[in-house]
């Protein structure tokens, strides 16, 4: 550590022991105390101010820039945390934020893709006039008090959406599932009897399983999905123009998929929340 930062860390320190917390009112003694050593630390960091300002290009606005970077220190020393860097890190950062704040606020944005289009950079801390024409910041101005709100809503609805589709997914697949063992069984060949073994005969080739009843058990899943999908998760709206028959026919098909999705998510560590919520609807 340099004799510098060492001699920072001390004028901290007196400012930090000597302001007061909890609410506890300053003594006399204690400001003039914070008083002196934030000048010493200002006289420390003085070059560096110096270094900045010009790096800058804000020598034609030295006053301001000065201020600006008192406030950095002031800011710098409140946000301190020894165990996590040393302060001249921390008024490093704060000098640089507060002067290119200004350097937004007095001149125009020197960036070469800004420079095309001649656009002005302005700083969120800016103050511009409000209704009533006292100062607010463009911050307060931009701020959407109900984005709060619509984000979480926002998120829960997606979270639903995805849990709900995945839910179906889940379902069909359990459903395709069944339905390729049946069509398998079905294609098994049949046992000889006795006499039909005793007759010499032989178990006849195992016959592939029939393409047109696996395509009729897709067709079958893809309108459950859509029954799913419309009467339980009111993801697709269903068909107004069904008729009574086959409204029942859905009802009846939506209501052994909710059975049969519920104990999907009983097993399936995936939507483990939605069946330790089922489980308490249920004790109610």
């Amino acid at each position: 550590m340099s004799k510098i930062t060492a001699a920072l860390e001390a004028a901290v320190a007196v400012v930090s022991a000597n302001t007061p917390s909890g609410g506890v009112a300053q003594t006399r003694r204690q400001r003039a105390e914070v008083d002196r050593a934030f000048a010493r630390i200002l006289k420390l960091i003085a070059p560096r101010i110096r270094h900045f300002i010009r790096q800058y290009g804000l020598a034609g606005h030295w006053d301001d820039a000065e201020q600006c970077c008192a406030i950095a220190v002031h800011r710098a020393i409140q946000a301190y945390e020894p165990e996590k860097a040393q302060f001249t890190t921390f008024v490093n950062w704060q000098i640089r934020g507060e002067l290119q704040s200004l350097r937004f606020r007095v001149m125009t944005d020197q960036r070469p893709s800004a420079r095309k289009v001649e656009a002005t950079t302005v700083s969120l801390d800016a103050i511009a006039g409000g209704e009533d024409g006292e100062g607010l910041s463009i911050l307060a101005a931009i701020a959407d008090e109900d984005a709060l709100g619509r984000t979480e809503a926002g998120a829960s609805d997606y979270l639903a959406h995805s849990a709900m589709s995945a839910l179906a997914d889940s379902y069909v697949e359990h459903m395709r599932n069944s339905g390729l063992d049946r069509i398998r069984r079905r294609a098994q060949p049949r046992k000889l009897t006795r006499a039909e073994r005793a007759a010499g005969a032989v178990v006849q080739r195992r016959p592939q399983v029939d393409a047109g009843e696996v395509g009729e058990l897709e067709q079958r899943l893809e309108h459950n999905r859509q029954v799913v999908e419309g009467r339980l998760f009111d993801i697709v709206p269903l068909d107004p123009s069904d008729d009574e028959s086959a409204r029942e026919r859905m009802r009846q098909i939506a209501k052994r998929a909710a059975k049969t999705m519920g104990d999907l998510a009983g097993l399936d560590p995936r939507f483990a929340l939605m069946a330790e919520y089922r489980q308490a609807m249920a004790a109610h």
